[in-house]
């Protein structure tokens, strides 16, 4: 028995030890921002200052980014961003529940951009994709949803891969069950005759998506197998577009944009 006594003992020290350990643990709980009152009950469009019921947030060096579902100056929802010591709270937008969309989930930062969804409101009612500039400006809806095979109710964050946004659809889809979704910009090329040249122009960015390491490729026969070479010189940057020069030539010219 004596021996048994023994063992247990330092078993019995072992826990006592955990216990005494968690109390010397200290924590700092601190509130950064209360969210105020709604003008009425949730059920409804109702309105407020900042916003109600937030979600996920982003951190960025010292700023913390986040959407709130409802409340905010027309009752559907806000963006906003707060300072991780609690300072500075700013609404960046305000949904309307229109083309904007309403109940959003903000979950994305890349650079100086925001992306998120809006489950209801946009063009058809589905819900949205927006993005908006971490300064409240830019807000642009990049996507909106149609309810049918694509899906309805974005009601989740993003994950961004080089140019194409992943997500999912909460709805809709084939069988009615909700999808998995990508969202991605590739730049458009616009060929412009001008005198015995043509100038050839695609955008530096769309939608805070960077399109350096696009070069521009040209080929005289689309005939498989077809031999493209790059043009030179390299497009110079005019008003936010990549632009080059070519002369016209007798010998019909294709040109693509090939990353």
């Amino acid at each position: 028995m004596k021996t048994k006594n023994l063992l247990l003992l330092p078993v019995l020290i072992a826990s006592l030890g955990l216990i005494l350990a968690g109390r010397v643990t200290a924590q700092t709980f601190t509130t950064l921002h209360t969210f105020t009152a709604l003008s009425g009950p949730i059920s409804e469009p109702v309105t407020n200052s900042d916003g109600a019921v937030p979600g996920r947030l982003v951190l960025s060096g010292n700023t913390l980014y986040g959407a709130a579902l409802y409340g905010g100056s027309s009752g559907y929802g806000t963006v906003f961003a707060v300072n991780t010591d609690g300072t500075g709270y700013t609404t960046l937008h305000n949904f309307t529940g229109g083309r904007d969309g309403s109940l959003p989930f903000a979950g994305l930062i890349s650079g100086n951009t925001l992306y998120g969804t809006a489950s209801q409101g946009g063009n058809s009612g589905f819900g949205m994709v927006f993005k908006v500039s971490t300064s409240g400006t830019g807000f642009t809806t990049l996507h909106w949803f149609t309810g049918g095979d694509e899906g309805s109710d974005p009601g989740a964050g993003l994950i961004l891969s080089g140019n194409t946004l992943y997500g999912t659809a909460a709805g809709g889809g084939s069988s009615g069950s909700g999808t998995v979704f990508s969202l991605s910009f590739r730049p458009q090329l616009t060929v412009i005759p001008s005198g015995a040249d043509i100038i050839l122009t695609w955008p530096t960015n769309v939608a805070g998506f960077d399109y350096t390491g696009y070069t521009l490729q040209t080929t005289t026969n689309l005939v498989s197998p077809a031999v493209w070479t790059a043009v030179s010189p390299g497009p110079v940057v005019i008003n936010g577009q990549n632009a080059v020069t070519n002369p016209i030539s007798g010998t019909q010219q294709f040109y693509r944009l090939r990353q």
